[in-house]
C-alpha cells in the first residue's frame, strides 16, 4: 500500500512539474558559432517558443571541436528541461572521428524531434574553371591535389566529402573550419577552391555568382536549385546527406518534460511564420516522435560510422 502511495505521489508530482514547465527561462546550447544554418534554426524556433512558453529561450552558441564541447556540456547539465541541445549531423557521427567525443548519444541524451533537414551543395570557386559536375570534380582529383572547405570536422560537409572520396576512389583533402561563416569566407576568397556546404549558407552567394554549385547531396534535386544535378543521378547511385537539425534533452530529462518539448517544438514549426521562414532557408521541416528520432541516431551511427571507418579519417 505504502509503494503504491509513492507512485502515485511521484507521478501527480510529474505531472504537476509538466504542467508549469517552463517556470523561468531555458537555455538552448547551439554546440557551434553564430550565423550557420543551426543558429538559423535555433533562433527562428526559440523566437515563437517564447511566445508559447511566456518565457525566455537564451540561445547559446559554444562552438569548438566540431560541436563537441557544446554537446559535452549539455550531457552534463541538470535533466530538468532548463538546458537543451539543438545539434547537427555531427552528433551522430563525432563519436566515430574523435578518440573521446565527450558525449555517448545513445547514453547521455534524451531525444526530443528532428526539427529539420537540408542538403548540402557543392560548390566551387568561379577561378576553377572547367569544373562543372561531380565527375570532373573526380578527374582532377585524380591528377591534382584538391582540398574541400567544410563548416567543421563531423558535420554534414565533412562527411559528404569523405562519401565522394569513397565512391569516386579519390582521394582529397578535408579543410575544415570552425562554422559555415568562416568556412564560405575561404571560399568566397579562393583560398580554397571547392566546397561542401549547408545550402543555407551557400544559396545566396549561388544566386550573386560568387560560387557555382556542381551538385546537391538530396536524393532530389531541389527547388531553389533546379538547374543543379544531385550527386546521385550524376554516377554515384545511393548518394544523400542530410544536414540534420535536431533536439535533444540530457539523459534522465522527466518523460513529462520531453513530451511536452516535443509538443511545443512541433507545434513551433508549423507556426505558418516558422514555416515559411523555414523553408525561405531550405530547410524541410519534419517534426517527428522522440522515438522516431531515437531510431534515426541509430541508423546514421551505424551508417556514418562505416565511412568514417573505410576512409581512416580521425579528428585526433
Amino acid at each position: 500500500m505504502k509503494r503504491t502511495f509513492l507512485f502515485i505521489a511521484a507521478f501527480w508530482a510529474a505531472a504537476s512539474f509538466a504542467q508549469t514547465y517552463p517556470a523561468k527561462p531555458v537555455h538552448m546550447v547551439v554546440p557551434f558559432p553564430a550565423g550557420g544554418p543551426a543558429d538559423l534554426v535555433a533562433r527562428l524556433l526559440g523566437a515563437r517558443l517564447q511566445e508559447v512558453w511566456g518565457q525566455s529561450l537564451v540561445i547559446e552558441n559554444r562552438g569548438g571541436a566540431g560541436g563537441n564541447i557544446g554537446t559535452a556540456a549539455v550531457a552534463r547539465a541538470t535533466p530538468d528541461g532548463y538546458t537543451i541541445l539543438l545539434t547537427t549531423s555531427g552528433f551522430m557521427s563525432n563519436p566515430s572521428l574523435y578518440k573521446n567525443a565527450g558525449y555517448d548519444p545513445f547514453k547521455d541524451f534524451a531525444p526530443v524531434t528532428v526539427a529539420g533537414i537540408s542538403a548540402t551543395v557543392v560548390v566551387r570557386h568561379p577561378d576553377l574553371a572547367g569544373v562543372n559536375s561531380m565527375k570532373d570534380l573526380e578527374q582532377l582529383a585524380r591528377t591534382s591535389k584538391v582540398d574541400f572547405a567544410t563548416p567543421g570536422i563531423g558535420l554534414a560537409g565533412h562527411l559528404a566529402g569523405e562519401l565522394f572520396k569513397r565512391l569516386a576512389k579519390v582521394d582529397m583533402q578535408a579543410i575544415p573550419f570552425a562554422g559555415a561563416a568562416p568556412a564560405m569566407t575561404a571560399l568566397l576568397s579562393g583560398q580554397v577552391k571547392v566546397g561542401f556546404m549547408a545550402i543555407p549558407a551557400a544559396v545566396p552567394h549561388i544566386k550573386a555568382g560568387r560560387m557555382v554549385a556542381i551538385g546537391v547531396t538530396s536524393p532530389q534535386r531541389l527547388p531553389l536549385l533546379p538547374e543543379v544535378a544531385t550527386v546521385a543521378e550524376q554516377g554515384y547511385p545511393g548518394f544523400q546527406v542530410d544536414n540534420m537539425y535536431g533536439i535533444l534533452a540530457p539523459a534522465g530529462t522527466p518523460p513529462e518534460i520531453v513530451k511536452k518539448l516535443n509538443a511545443d517544438i512541433v507545434g513551433a514549426l508549423r507556426d505558418p511564420a516558422v514555416k515559411k521562414a523555414l523553408e525561405a532557408a531550405t530547410v524541410e521541416i519534419v517534426g517527428n516522435t522522440p522515438e522516431e528520432f531515437a531510431r534515426y541516431i541509430a541508423a546514421e551511427h551505424t551508417k556514418w560510422a562505416e565511412v568514417i571507418r573505410a576512409s581512416g579519417a580521425r579528428a585526433d
